[in-house]
């Protein structure tokens, strides 16, 4: 088991270096095709693999999830309705978006081993990306602004405008932005500022660029960096406190001339002792019994 495993691992070695006497090859490794259009993806190999050499095609997005294109000979269920096998090249009848990735095909046989690879790019042309520009920020603090786009394929780079002005990818490097405080990230689209200056006031336009259409802007937004307002904290804080005495004068006001209801005062109840009547002595008055005759048998 050890020597057919290290033979099968040396077979495959050399079909990737192309040592043997066997290859697989493309003559076109980086297929790019407009959207809804066909194309084709081509495989060609040489050597001693036999009349019965199999040829699969497998499929890695961008993602890195793989699944089979073509399987013992045949389209796999998505890409029936638009897949077919002409010898061993693989034809899109239309290709989308979500065919963007790489392609491998894979040719055995004969106990020999070969592969090639093969980069589809679907063009899209960008959209209007989606713009965010906060209207207001405080000097000293940071801000983000961000721009995207998901139609464009290949995915777009992405431009920043300041009052029309494109704004250098690395401000340093040009002498007009030596004092420039921010980074922009053509990737992903964010220009941040670490501490907003009043300078960086201005209205801000994205654009999304690729290779695939004209560049698209987004309607931008206007940014407006103010310094903190201390006098109108300060007024905020007098106004609160006039507010407070005003009511506290009110109040005071009310109980003096009587208009706040006034807390009753409560009478005690007065205690109540049982006194138990005695039965020996007394007078009449006092309710205490005496035998007042005798009677005789």
């Amino acid at each position: 088991m050890l020597v057919s495993g290290l033979v099968s691992v040396a077979l495959f070695l050399l079909a990737a270096t192309g040592v043997s006497g066997f290859s697989v090859t493309s003559n076109n490794k980086d297929v790019k095709v407009k959207e809804n259009m066909g194309t084709d993806l081509t495989c060609s190999f040489s050597g001693d693999f036999g009349s019965d050499a199999r040829v699969e095609w497998k499929f890695k997005d961008l993602k890195g999830s793989q699944v089979y294109v073509i399987f013992d000979g045949k389209p796999t269920g998505p890409y029936a309705s638009r897949v077919t096998m002409f010898g061993s090249t693989l034809r899109f009848a239309s290709a989308n978006r979500r065919d963007n990735g790489l392609y491998d095909c894979e040719v055995s046989g004969n106990s020999q081993f070969g592969e090639v690879r093969v980069k589809l790019t679907v063009l899209v042309p960008p959209s209007a990306p989606l713009c965010r520009v906060p209207s207001s920020v405080t000097t000293g603090k940071a801000a983000r602004l961000s721009c995207h786009d998901s139609d464009g394929s290949p995915p777009p780079k992405y431009n920043w405008y300041k009052d029309g002005v494109l704004l250098p990818p690395e401000p340093h490097r040009n002498s007009g932005f030596k004092n420039a405080t921010y980074k922009l990230n053509t990737d992903n689209g964010n220009l941040e500022f670490s501490k907003t200056l009043k300078t960086d006031s201005g209205q801000y336009i994205c654009e999304a660029v690729n290779d695939a259409g004209p560049p698209q802007r987004c309607k931008g937004g206007k940014m407006e960096v103010r310094d903190l307002n201390t006098g109108g904290i300060v007024a905020g804080v007098i106004v609160a406190l006039l507010l407070v005495a005003l009511l506290a004068f009110g109040i005071w006001y009310a109980n003096k001339k009587g208009y706040l209801p006034k807390k009753t005062e409560s009478k005690p109840k007065p205690s109540v002792v049982y006194q138990p009547t005695s039965l020996y002595g007394g007078d009449d008055e006092d309710g205490e019994f005496k035998q007042k005759s005798s009677f005789v048998v």
